[in-house]
């Protein structure tokens, strides 16, 4: 077993945490406090190859492992979860999935400009009746020969304003069940899809959440994505690699409130002492470095299977049941060693709080972590 990061990782590793220093740490709360996407450093991340890391560069990526992805994703987030999520959503569910199950057509139009950052795409399977119940979708994709009429409503969208790309889960046949549910791209601007109103979130307020509606949209059945039936399989396929990054989000937000509570407690004193003095916070801190720890071992474990080709679905369960429970049982520690500082915005850990929730519910809750991670020790 080798535990030190390969002299490659550690510099991508640098890249990101220098760029979350100088480019996501300004406005950070004033962004988080108007809901304001970041637009301006998301066209950076793009440059850098954030945004299609783990494509081939033959269709426009970086080229990166899943362990480099697992290390850029943790040290955005340490500083802006919502700029991470995109990186996460353009790289896990939208370039992963069309990049593996996409034809050739499809991934010379749509991924490369994905994978370049020039574009970024939203996943579109929740609906306001189909949550963590993926097969009760009631979105529609009748088949009408050479194309198909989408009709219906997705929720909770991440990037669904700020796209061009939607990969969109429809039933074509509710006698099949999952069984009729196709994956199809549609493209911003197609007559009869409209964006929603954005919602006013608790956390991870500066990426752009909205519902999508479609009434009658004419998409082209080449925008199809696999054979007839393939939609629900595709996205769940997509959903255990995207797990990664979920995990890896939550492991940042985990590391950045830890960080912040570490120095916190060094500098301000209390009954004549450093807070780091007194055993309380001792105790408080080594439990947040253990935790973190292992959240980081399950993230970077779930990212080396799926490298290497190996069943990575139980690890992806656990390191995201495991990293997100620990972002927020983290952060609530953090706000609680700054005391009344805490509380208030310009130290930061209250937002990282708020953000720590959404890692417990999106891309699958604890809940469905726990029942994938019991099909698989029970098989």
């Amino acid at each position: 077993m080798y535990f030190e990061l390969s002299e490659e990782h550690l510099m991508i590793r640098q890249a990101a945490r220098d760029f979350a220093q100088t480019e996501l740490k300004p406005g950070v709360i004033e962004r988080d406090e108007h809901q304001k996407f970041p637009a301006e450093q998301v066209r950076k991340m793009g440059e850098l190859g954030f945004l299609g890391m783990m494509v081939s560069p033959q269709y426009g990526g970086s080229g990166m492992d899943a362990i480099s992805y697992v290390l850029v994703m943790e040290e955005l987030s340490k500083i802006d979860a919502s700029a991470s999520v995109i990186v996460s959503v353009n790289n896990s569910l939208i370039c992963y999935g069309l990049e593996k199950y996409a034809n050739e057509a499809q991934k010379q139009k749509y991924l490369v400009p994905l994978a370049r950052g020039e574009k970024i795409g939203a996943f579109c399977l929740s609906e306001p009746e189909a949550g963590s119940d993926a097969t009760a979708l009631t979105t529609t994709a009748i088949d009408m020969g050479d194309y198909y009429l989408l009709n219906g409503v997705k929720n909770w969208i991440t990037n669904g304003g700020t796209a061009s790309t939607y990969l969109v889960m429809a039933q074509t046949n509710p006698a099949k069940r999952h069984h009729g549910i196709n994956t199809l791209i549609v493209e911003k601007g197609m007559e009869g899809f409209t964006v929603g109103a954005k919602e006013n979130k608790m956390g991870i307020r500066g990426s752009d959440t909205h519902s999508l509606h479609f009434s009658d949209v004419k998409v082209p059945k080449e925008n199809r994505i696999g054979e007839d039936g393939f939609g629900f399989k595709f996205a769940m396929n997509t959903l255990e690699g995207g797990r990664i990054g979920i995990a890896a989000q939550a492991l940042g937000i985990a590391s950045g409130a830890y960080e912040l509570a570490l120095n916190y407690a060094k500098e301000r004193k209390a009954f004549g002492k450093t807070l780091a003095d007194l055993q309380a916070t001792q105790f408080k801190l080594a439990d947040m470095a253990t935790e973190i720890e292992a959240s980081r071992l399950l993230c970077l474990k779930a990212a080396w299977l799926k490298d290497n080709d190996k069943p990575y679905a139980q690890a992806s369960s656990m390191a995201k049941l495991y990293a997100s429970q620990t972002a927020m049982k983290t952060t609530v520690e953090a706000v609680q060693i700054h005391g009344g500082y805490g509380f208030v915005k310009e130290y930061h850990v209250e937002r990282l709080m708020r953000d720590a929730k959404i890692t417990q519910i999106y891309e699958g809750t604890s809940e469905i972590q726990r029942i994938v991670i019991s099909r698989e020790v029970l098989k």
